[in-house]
């Protein structure tokens, strides 16, 4: 059991993977600090970092190694300027140094001091191993294993009498979708009021607030800025940014200086069902060309599938409702990362492990339950929506091409905003009462599926589009 808070499924990170990029990044971070309450930081004279299994396959192309460096600099993924990034890269590449945590001048080159192994552990396929070498001449090693959405793990698991405890503090514990349908029919609450009463226990309400504010912020930017960016993404695939250009086709001519002002601009604009379909996946492609180019995204629940819920919401604020405000994004942010928080402790929320249905499948069961509440449903109906959006993502496989978190990635953003936008019509024109596929029978399925799938489909691109595809037919 794990008490696992909306603030763990939504985080802010720098792209274009949580999994390979943020947690890495965080491992990084965790194994300073591990050093130091060792009280051997300061005698550290040299490091070497070991990345196994997909973190090793897929690492190039997910920045990997660009992540486990700025960790172990001791930036903060959540507060750095994402413009350094290259320059801060391209200095230690050529001087064949680094200043870890920003306190200690160490020689470093990229190149042989992190090694990419094929090898796969047994704890989990994201896994990396950091050595220290002390001026006495001692070696000291660390493993930490990536499990997707940003969570980082040790494999002894130190920390889980402590996990338990923290789930005894919740006042309404919930483990399965019966379980939170139980609180909700008890208490006559909707959904995200049980999960509200739940994140009071850890926090304020102003700090829930506040970080509530904080996420949907990055969220728009990242919409904002994708919007408004063209070019081509890094990487050597080509891949030309379309956000831009569809945005410009359907905004046209309209004024607007702000974020504030474009989407006012937006619900102006006279919106027929295809501009519908185009403006989502729009807003979809917007967000995940950001995180393809080491932009700052949230994790919803995962950095590759960080589009699906900015897009639902920015669909219902422009087309459902004009006059949605924070409040509804409150809303909308308890009931997805609820729903997210399901699929972890059920399933999987790592493609490493699952493939991506464990990512854009479980972002779009998350969409596809919070807009059903905001759009009038039933706790019932919720999960229903949840579960017709996971069902429809059953068996997608993980195979970005090249490496890259662009094809197929950015595309199933789209389709999976799409999908929970239908979800959820679907769900509110049905009586939950008589659903055939409970939402814990799902995960249980999509964990089961995850299981079986062969492990060149899981983040390896090793299968699928990935062979089929070089960044040199590109």
């Amino acid at each position: 059991m794990e008490c696992i808070s909306i603030f763990d499924m939504l985080k802010i990170g720098v792209g274009p993977s949580s999994s390979h990029t943020l947690g890495p990044w965080r491992a990084g971070r965790r194994w300073i600090a591990e050093l130091k309450d060792n009280n051997v930081f300061e005698a550290v004279s040299g490091i070497t970092i070991d990345l196994f299994g997909s973190l090793s396959l897929t690492g190039k192309g997910h920045a990997t190694d660009v992540a486990v460096i700025l960790g172990l600099c001791g930036y903060d993924p959540q507060t750095i300027d994402v413009s350094t990034i290259a320059p801060i890269i391209n200095s230690i590449k050529t001087d064949k140094k680094l200043i870890l945590n920003n306190e200690i001048c160490i020689s470093f080159n990229p190149t042989s001091q992190i090694i990419f192994n094929r090898e796969f552990k047994e704890f989990h396929p994201n896994g990396m191993t950091f050595h220290a070498i002390l001026n006495n001449g001692k070696k000291m090693s660390s493993s930490f294993y990536s499990i997707g959405g940003g969570f980082v793990v040790k494999e002894e698991r130190k920390r889980k009498e402590k996990k338990l405890e923290d789930f005894q503090c919740f006042p309404l514990p919930i483990q399965k979708a019966t379980d939170l349908l139980q609180y909700c029919t008890s208490q006559d609450k909707k959904v995200s009021e049980i999960v509200l009463e739940n994140e009071r226990s850890l926090r304020s309400d102003t700090e829930i607030n506040e970080r509530i504010a904080q996420i949907w912020n990055t969220m728009l930017e990242s919409i904002y800025i994708g919007c408004h960016t063209e070019g081509t993404l890094p990487g050597g695939l080509n891949v030309r940014r379309r956000a831009y250009d569809t945005h410009k086709k359907l905004i046209g001519t309209t004024p607007y200086s702000t974020p504030t002002e474009w989407i006012e601009s937006i619900r102006d604009t006279e919106v027929k069902f295809r501009q519908i379909l185009k403006w989502v996946s729009c807003f979809a492609l917007a967000v995940n060309e950001v995180n393809a180019s080491l932009g700052r995204v949230v994790t919803a629940p995962t950095n590759g599938s960080a589009g699906v819920i900015p897009a639902v919401m920015m669909y219902y604020m422009v087309i459902e409702n004009h006059d949605a405000n924070f409040d509804d994004v409150k809303q909308f942010m308890l009931v997805a990362g609820e729903i997210g928080s399901l699929f972890k402790k059920g399933a999987t929320i790592s493609a490493a492990m699952g493939g991506c249905q464990a990512e854009i499948g479980v972002s779009s069961a998350m969409a596809a339950g919070a807009l059903t509440e905001l759009m009038g449903g039933t706790p019932e109906q919720v999960l229903m929506a949840s579960e017709i959006a996971m069902e429809h993502h059953l068996g997608l496989t993980c195979d970005p091409i090249g490496g890259l978190v662009q094809v197929p990635c950015i595309e199933r953003n789209a389709m999976g905003a799409i999908k929970a936008i239908n979800a959820c019509e679907m769900a509110l024109d049905t009586d939950a009462a008589n659903a055939k596929v409970p939402l814990d029978k799902v995960i249980e399925t999509m964990w089961e599926t995850a299981q079986d799938m062969n492990t060149k489909y899981k983040e390896t691109s090793e299968g699928g589009l990935a062979i089929k595809v070089s960044l040199s037919d590109c």
